[in-house]
């Protein structure tokens, strides 16, 4: 990442179970951003069909490249921007298998994706109960330097954005359906994931309420260093826009080497203790 980059937390309630409708709100933010200088749109975890879905999921799912994704393909190219969104996916191989994935596009087409490593099944989730979990992380070349994926819960799991870092990652997308309960976590751990990593977080939530749950939004762009460059509201639709400058990576890198005083060795000790959980 050599120049600035002016990002769009696209924070947005989703309506249950109609991809139509969803489709039309990305459309709108999508054209709102562009208007005022964004190069990437990012969207919640499964922005598509809203996040309380259940059982209509199966049905809702859709494989990539599929219908939705070139509906928001051809946005991408009209704006000549990027877009990360959230969907369900259908396995290649298996019509019955789903992940829960997040999709970048760009001007030239479908980039890539990557599926939920960490599946919450606790509380209010249940998504072991549809969704098979990922065990790869995604890092992507894009016009302007190297944008990573994780989703929701995966952020409570140090390794998959250390990982994401290390394969080259200077942005990590984390796009989230998270309900108000859980926020203090959530802001906590954006700061810690960014400054650990010596990069920059977009962590983008959904807002308002679905089925009696209330997402409280509060997307955010977090600095190497920590500082919340920009922050949308809470509860509520917003729509954040905002640049990352590469040479806050540079600053925070010299004075927290983190990345350089890495010992990979301890990484086997971690997978050994782990494992005997």
């Amino acid at each position: 990442m050599r120049k600035k980059v002016c990002i769009a937390l696209a924070q947005i309630l989703c309506q249950q179970g109609n991809k139509k409708e969803n489709i039309e709100t990305i459309r709108k933010n999508v054209t709102k951003a562009k208007a005022e200088g964004a190069q990437l749109v990012i969207f919640p975890e499964l922005s598509l069909t809203g996040y309380v879905v259940r059982d209509q999921i199966f049905e809702l799912a859709e494989r990539i490249p599929g219908p939705a994704t070139r509906i928001i393909e051809k946005l991408a190219r009209e704006h000549q921007l990027h877009i990360v969104f959230g969907m369900p996916e259908v396995s290649e191989k298996a019509q019955a298998v789903l992940f829960n994935s997040a999709v970048l596009v760009g001007p030239k087409g479908l980039i890539g994706k990557y599926h939920k490593m960490y599946l919450p099944t606790h509380s209010v989730f249940e998504e072991k109960r549809y969704f098979r979990p990922g065990y790869q992380v995604a890092v992507f070349e894009t016009t302007f330097g190297k944008i990573g994926l994780i989703i929701c819960y995966d952020i409570y799991f140090p390794e998959v954005s250390r990982l994401t870092r290390l394969k080259g990652a200077q942005l990590i997308a984390c796009i989230s359906a998270s309900p108000g309960p859980r926020r203090s976590f959530f802001e906590t751990l954006t700061v810690a994931r960014a400054i650990e990593n010596n990069a920059f977080l977009a962590y983008v939530n959904m807002a308002g309420i679905q089925d009696g749950l209330q997402f409280w939004g509060g997307s955010r762009l977090v600095g190497p260093a920590g500082g919340i460059i920009a922050q949308a509201k809470y509860d509520e639709q917003d729509l954040v826009i905002a640049q990352i400058d590469p040479s806050d990576a540079r600053a925070a890198e010299a004075f927290i080497p983190a990345l350089r005083d890495l010992r990979p060795e301890l990484f086997d000790k971690l997978k050994e203790d782990a494992e005997n959980l």
